[in-house]
């Protein structure tokens, strides 16, 4: 699509970019491309992390800061949003590269000859992701906008986007192939490669569930605890500094309500259960048929054949806020 239009033009009219961003997608089309698909991936990975919370994740049409009124909050859920989309832009870059998709990169040129871990010497060979332009290139454009102003926000934005990047970095695993009689492994082929992005967003999620709330230092270069009881942020945690809305009650700065309708789970108390993701407003229950494969059977060769069994289960729903302009706020 990009190209079909011109670089200049689709770039141009993007919302929300600025001057160093609008350049480097002027630049290299085929990466924004990557960059895209990446942003659907975090999106939907980053939905799969809070399903059972009163956030969720949610996203706007047509709104080109996505998560709306939510991002302005200097909050621990901003924190993790920065941190995971840098890391989708990380990942989705990485991966475009070992893929050959793109003109700028390709597999890692560093990882030649041989080389030694735990279980002895090997070669390298295969396709290494290239990790280190994946960060280099989302360091560039990801930070750019926080670059342009030099408040405690965008310190805060800087910190969280290192850690999403780096998060990436830490499951890189090395995988081999065994050469020898018999596969006696008397010599290795191995390569780096990502882990699935899954990995990454377990990983930032326990972070954000330990977040450190700090303020800045006097200087304004870097943060301190806001409670001195706490430890210290290091450079794998994320950091905020303000607390988070309920999400029950409205509040426009935040967003507003953004569990209505939420499907929540009966007998759970936890953050998925009905008075918690509900807010005390309570549920509605719907009696749902579905159709699922059963006495599944392998047949030789080579098929499985499965029965289709009815099966009746009841959803609970939250009940949605009384005032109707608190959906229109989501």
């Amino acid at each position: 699509y990009i190209g079909a239009l011109g670089a200049r033009v689709i770039c141009d009219n993007i919302p929300g970019l600025v001057n160093k961003q609008r350049q480097l997608c002027q630049r290299y089309p085929d990466i924004m491309q990557s960059v895209g698909e990446g942003a659907k991936e975090w999106i939907r990975e980053c939905q799969h992390q809070f399903r059972h919370h009163r956030w969720n994740c949610s996203t706007l049409d047509r709104d080109h800061t996505v998560f709306g009124r939510v991002m302005l909050r200097s909050s621990r859920e901003a924190a993790f949003v920065y941190a995971i989309s840098s890391a989708g832009v990380v990942y989705a870059i990485t991966r475009a590269c070992s893929q050959g998709d793109l003109k700028a990169c390709s597999c890692d040129p560093l990882k030649r000859g041989r080389s030694k871990d735990e279980r002895g010497e090997f070669d390298w060979g295969g396709c290494s992701d290239n990790i280190h332009y994946g960060i280099r290139f989302a360091k560039a454009f990801v930070d750019a906008k926080e670059k342009k102003v030099k408040d405690a926000r965008a310190l805060m934005n800087l910190h969280n986007n290192r850690c999403g990047r780096m998060a990436v970095k830490r499951f890189l695993k090395l995988e081999c192939k065994c050469h020898g009689v018999s596969g006696s492994c008397t010599l290795r082929t191995c390569w780096l490669a990502m882990s699935d992005f899954r990995k990454t967003g377990d990983y930032l999620r326990k972070k954000y569930n330990g977040a450190i709330q700090v303020t800045m230092n006097q200087d304004g270069t870097g943060f301190t605890v806001a409670n001195k009881n706490f430890r210290k942020p290091t450079k794998t945690d994320l950091v905020y500094f303000e607390n988070s809305p309920d999400y029950c009650v409205m509040d426009k700065s935040a967003g507003g309500f953004t569990a209505a309708r939420a499907v929540v789970s009966k007998l759970s108390r936890g953050t998925d259960g009905c008075e918690v993701m509900c807010c005390g407003r309570g549920y509605d229950t719907t009696r749902v048929t579905r159709v699922t494969k059963c006495e599944c059977k392998f047949h030789w060769c080579c098929a499985v054949r499965c029965k289709e069994c009815e099966d009746t289960v009841d959803v609970h729903t939250c009940k949605a806020p009384k005032r109707a302009e608190w959906l229109d706020q989501t």
